[in-house]
């Protein structure tokens, strides 16, 4: 029930036929509400300068819009960055180092899938994981980091710190609860935005192909692979995005389609390589214009000429 709920929500909010319309139009209101309360605390707050040059990577919607791949692509540039998220889907609560930037402190049901996934793309970035970002924040600058990407930090309008902000364009354009977005690209607020096809582009390359695969994930809005798959895979599981795997659960799905391997992103199979599972992957990755990587090293060398001590 719960996960046929999700998915109904996704296509409310993404793809919504007539009914969904409808309901969206019946809460247009509530959304026009949520708009102005959230405008309202983004006026009254004041960026706070941490000394340490801070790159957030967000978006406007709820769901992927791949901020995570971008931030890998650009924190791979640098020899000492840190990555700071809030860790949707782990067990804990409070501040964890995932990754001190020689070795994984923690395990993914502690970190969340995505945090796990920074420590083995990024393996010389500081990981953390924390709802409070200033806390995160701190943390980092302790243990030397030279610059930090906030991941999903657009309304993090406390903190001062360069807006990287991926555009999505959308057939629902209203607030929750009428539609997908969180928030608006305020006026007077600096953000380069980004989009696919201009600014990035994504490769798909399947590693460890098998005759016979079946695709399992549990990412949002898990439709946007299907144009990466080809005549392999045999049938498709999905999975509430954060989805806690289970071991069980999968060789159950292995049996039933008769599949020679799972065929998973590196966000899932952070939390299936314990498993004795054959795995292939869904590897991507973003090509990103050179013009985002200079925005990016621009905002560095002006923060790191003007260090708050």
């Amino acid at each position: 029930m719960k996960k046929a709920l999700l998915f109904w929500g996704e296509k409310y909010l993404f793809s919504p036929g007539s009914v969904e319309r409808l309901l969206s139009l019946l809460l247009y209101p509530l959304s026009l509400l949520y708009c102005f309360v959230v405008w309202v605390k983004y006026k009254r707050v004041v960026a706070v300068d941490y000394g340490l040059p801070i790159i957030s990577v967000g978006n406007l919607i709820v769901g992927g819009s791949g901020k995570t791949p971008l931030t890998v692509a650009l924190a791979r540039r640098y020899s000492r960055p840190a990555i700071v998220l809030r860790g949707y889907g782990r067990s804990s609560k409070g501040m964890y180092l995932v990754s001190n930037g020689s070795r994984t402190l923690c395990d993914v049901s502690v970190a969340g899938d995505e945090a796990m996934l920074y420590a083995a793309l990024v393996p010389q970035a500081i990981v953390i994981v924390c709802e409070q970002r200033s806390q995160g924040i701190e943390k980092a600058k302790s243990l030397g980091a030279e610059l930090l990407f906030l991941d999903d930090g657009y309304s993090k309008h406390e903190i001062k710190k360069l807006d990287l902000l991926i555009v999505s364009r959308q057939k629902n354009s209203f607030c929750l609860p009428a539609g997908p977005f969180r928030e608006r690209l305020w006026q007077g607020k600096e953000a380069v935005q980004i989009e696919e096809g201009r600014d990035f582009t994504r490769r798909v390359e399947i590693s460890n192909p098998k005759e016979t695969m079946v695709l399992v994930t549990g990412i949002s809005k898990p439709q946007r692979l299907d144009s990466y798959l080809d005549v392999r895979v045999i049938e498709k599981f999905y999975f509430p995005d954060h989805h806690p795997f289970k071991e069980e659960e999968l060789k159950e799905i292995l049996s039933k389609t008769r599949a020679q391997s799972l065929l998973v992103t590196r966000k899932d199979a952070v939390k299936m390589e314990a498993f004795s599972l054959a795995l292939s992957y869904l590897e991507l990755a973003l090509e990103v214009d050179e013009k985002i990587h200079q925005s990016v090293q621009e905002y560095v060398r002006i923060s790191s000429q003007n260090p708050r001590n």
